[in-house]
């Protein structure tokens, strides 16, 4: 890790056309377990972005990279070694700049997120680049069709902060291995991270030149100038809705394919023949997951009205059990908040839900220093309030009591989102059943864990359009051609 000359803490660079260069000016990250200054940030202009976009464009009109299957391979083994080689580096500053617990790191914040890398190493090697459609007599001649998936362009990928590692590489590892170009866009909160796998490509693989171009900006004409660039061909987002409906619209001026992971509202059901205690357990323990950091994260539990105060308790009880503080210590389950900001406005939603008729069961207070936040629980929550409605972002679980299983289904589905959900009960069929009726795009019966580089992830209505991971997270970034030639 570099400290500058006044030992201001870590210092990253850019990577753009294949150097790592310096901005004109940097702005502060902070610890969000300190609140302190914890390094310092290129803040890239819009002209540091263009000029990535146009390497980006260079490397992929001009050279051999979108049509060389072999060092794609290569390189995508180099940078899995890489990543493997300085994970303990990566570690630490995920700890430290996202606040990110030191367990999590060994699951989705870092250690999995490198296996997504190897998935698609592997995965380049066997997918099939051409299909064979068979041949057709038109005209009394033979016509041999088929199909080919080329690279879809230069694309520009845009992070948030809550999964730095996770997201960057879910991006990047399939658009490179489609052939695509990159200009990998760091979330302002987390950019050292960022600017840190820049760093690992530059010294430590072959991809060449301008394939991969590595931004942090506080600017946020940075990202329009991204989203709208007309060598821009594919634009790859993460975060809220509200941003990604922007994005989709600057995006239309160009027709741009655009791939949108955006937010949730994602309800776990628990049905009456549940274990309730199990279930109470995996509800407290997954809503303090990464401070409640996560799109997919269930944070409305739907409970039978008869045992609505039952389970409450329970998960009451199993959220005072919940170990909150220093990330960096490995008994640490829930770090903080990213940021005062996001502290103030979880607070602020808590606050107005209990003025809303919630109840406030535990938790609902800021703790200093950093950006720390209680574990929440609210429980009699109405399912058409703010809480029930819109995404918090924050270790607060809303409790909302149902009639039966069909006004439960009814109640998860009432949302615009559709990320994720689950559901817990005995008889795995009726489980099941129930599964099958909500509509999102991954769920979760009994405690299964969808999340891996293989399986497919993305939403359902306004959590947004497409695919990453798995086979299909790889064909966001190809583009499909027919061709036919006559039979001599």
């Amino acid at each position: 890790m570099g400290t500058d000359a006044k030992g201001a803490g870590v210092v990253k660079r850019l990577l753009i056309d294949g150097k790592l260069v310096e901005a004109g000016r940097t702005y502060p990250s902070y610890a969000p377990a300190t609140g302190e200054v914890f390094g310092h940030a290129p803040d890239a202009g819009v002209a540091e972005a263009e000029a990535a976009v146009a390497a980006a464009r260079r490397a992929f009109d001009a050279t051999d990279w979108a049509g060389d299957r072999e060092l794609r391979v290569r390189c995508l083994d180099q940078l899995h070694q890489a990543l493997v080689d300085h994970k303990e580096e990566l570690r630490e500053l995920t700890i430290a700049e996202a606040g990110a617990s030191r367990m999590l790191t060994h699951g989705n914040q870092l250690e999995a997120p490198i296996k997504i890398v190897r998935y698609y190493a592997d995965l380049l090697r066997t997918y099939p680049l051409s299909e064979e459609l068979g041949e057709i007599e038109e005209r009394g001649q033979r016509h041999r069709r088929w199909i080919e998936k080329e690279a879809g362009g230069v694309v520009a990928a845009i992070l948030p902060y809550n999964y730095p590692n996770q997201l960057a590489l879910a991006k990047l590892a399939p658009a490179l291995a489609a052939g695509c170009t990159v200009v990998l866009k760091a979330a302002p909160d987390t950019p050292l991270v960022t600017l840190a796998l820049g760093e690992l490509i530059a010294e430590h693989t072959d991809i060449p030149p301008g394939v991969v171009n590595v931004l942090s900006s506080a600017e946020v004409a940075v990202g329009e100038a991204l989203t709208t660039h007309p060598d821009v061909d594919i634009v790859s987002f993460t975060g809220s809705t509200q941003v990604g409906r922007q994005i989709m619209a600057a995006a239309s001026g160009t027709l741009k394919r655009v791939f949108l992971e955006l937010g949730g509202k994602s309800a776990m059901i628990v049905l009456d023949d549940a274990d309730f205690d199990a279930a109470a357990m995996f509800a407290a323990f997954t809503i303090c997951s990464h401070a409640g950091q996560g799109c997919a994260l269930t944070t409305r539990l739907l409970v039978p009205r008869e045992s609505h105060d039952e389970i409450t308790a329970k998960v009451a009880a199993s959220m005072e059990r919940v170990k909150y503080g220093d990330p960096g210590d490995p008994a640490t389950y829930m770090g903080p908040l990213i940021s005062e900001k996001q502290r103030d406005k979880v607070h602020g939603m808590v606050q107005r839900a209990v003025e809303a008729g919630a109840t406030l069961v535990t938790g609902g207070k800021k703790v200093d220093p950093g950006y720390f936040y209680r574990p929440t629980l609210l429980a009699n929550v109405d399912p058409d309030s703010e809480i029930a409605q819109s995404e918090v972002f924050g270790p607060v679980l809303a409790v909302i009591p149902y009639t039966d299983e069909e006004d439960a289904v009814r109640i998860a589905n009432n949302s615009i989102f559709g990320l994720s959900g689950a559901v817990h009960g005995r008889d795995q069929e009726r489980a099941l059943r129930v599964a099958r009726r909500i509509r999102t795009g991954t769920f979760s019966i009994n405690g299964g864990n969808y999340f891996a580089p293989d399986a497919p992830f993305g939403g359902y209505k306004q959590s947004g359009l497409g695919r990453e991971m798995g086979v299909q997270g790889l064909e966001e970034f190809l583009q499909i051609k027919t061709l036919a030639a006559v039979v001599a």
